[in-house]
């Protein structure tokens, strides 16, 4: 709750150091009316804000027995509305906000504004959150802390997510559980972290699998993540909640295989052509989409890397910001 306190003092050091910016971009984390006031005065009002949206805090799935809190969804729509403009990182995020936007202000009996919700729907655009290829496909798949792959090493599964509830990750072991019971041969890289506590399911997860777990947990050193994306054969998501999806998107550019579900963001990830191989419907389908790869790992075609280098790479990205940023 401090953050706005914390970023006007910040502001101020820089506005004494440089004078007033040109724009200002903000992220959905920041309470915008609040800092905005807290600098009244010492920022001119024509002075152009865009607020990216890349969470949202009305539509995050709740946890079976948790009661919704409507008070950081009522900052972010605030910070809308004293936004000039609103950058959304996928159509599913702008979609899936202006649809629940309604309800939230219906909860208040008075004075819910209900009439600015076009206008702010007028004033947003969507640019994709951009990624390093370049980067990507400089880094090695060997001589790393992760190890080489050998030329008949077993296809590795990759889930690089966070290690929360909203990312669904006993669907995933329920998925490795019955791989295992088929019989499929394959290894196993399970990236990401959880900021409290491991989750119990990991841990079981982990003695179940053996010997398969080639990696485990957060990978400290960009490099080595990269490199261990390289090694992929397949990457797999089996998410409740996603606005964009960068962990898969970098997956993909580092030559890994989607397995998707066909919904929320991801459906923009891939080229439409690719859908029917990518992306699943239920849990049945990942299951037979997965074997099916494992049996005979391919990377990601071409057409997708393209894809992805088209339409997501910052070398493409960064030129819309910068045209956003300067006429908003």
């Amino acid at each position: 709750q401090g953050g706005p306190l914390e970023l006007a003092a910040l502001a101020r050091e820089e506005l004494a150091r440089h004078g007033p910016p040109d724009a200002i971009l903000v992220t959905d984390m920041v309470n915008l009316p609040a800092w905005l006031g807290l600098l009244r005065g010492e920022l001119a009002e024509t002075i152009p804000i865009v607020l990216y949206m890349h969470e949202n805090q009305l539509t995050y799935p709740l946890q079976p027995g948790q009661k919704p809190d409507y008070t950081y969804a009522m900052i972010n729509w605030l910070s809308q509305v004293a936004a000039t403009r609103i950058v959304f990182n996928s159509r599913f995020h702008l979609a899936a906000w202006f649809d629940a936007l309604p309800r939230l202000l219906k909860h208040f009996p008075d004075f819910n504004h209900l009439a600015l919700i076009e206008a702010a729907r007028a004033k947003s655009v969507v640019l994709p959150v951009g990624i390093d290829f370049a980067r990507i496909e400089a880094a090695g798949a060997s001589d790393t802390a992760m190890g080489s792959p050998a030329a008949n090493h077993p296809p590795l599964l990759l889930w690089n997510q966070r290690w929360e509830y909203d990312k669904q990750p006993a669907a995933f072991f329920h998925l490795l559980d019955q791989l295992q019971a088929a019989g499929v041969d394959f290894q196993v890289a399970v990236a990401g972290e959880n900021f409290r506590n491991v989750p119990e399911e990991f841990t079981e997860a982990r003695t179940r699998l053996g010997r398969r777990v080639v990696h485990w947990g957060f990978v400290p050193d960009h490099d080595a993540y990269l490199a261990l994306l390289k090694r992929a054969d397949l990457v797999v998501s089996t998410a409740l909640h996603e606005f964009f999806g960068i962990s898969v998107l970098e997956a993909m550019a580092a030559g890994a295989f989607p397995l998707l579900p066909d919904r929320l963001s991801y459906p923009e990830l891939v080229p439409a052509s690719l859908h029917p191989a990518c992306l699943y419907t239920d849990h049945d389908a990942l299951l037979a989409k997965a074997i099916t790869r494992l049996q005979a790992p391919r990377p990601a075609p071409p057409s997708l890397r393209a894809h992805i280098r088209a339409h997501f790479d910052w070398a493409t990205t960064a030129a819309q910001y910068d045209d956003l940023l300067a006429a908003p």
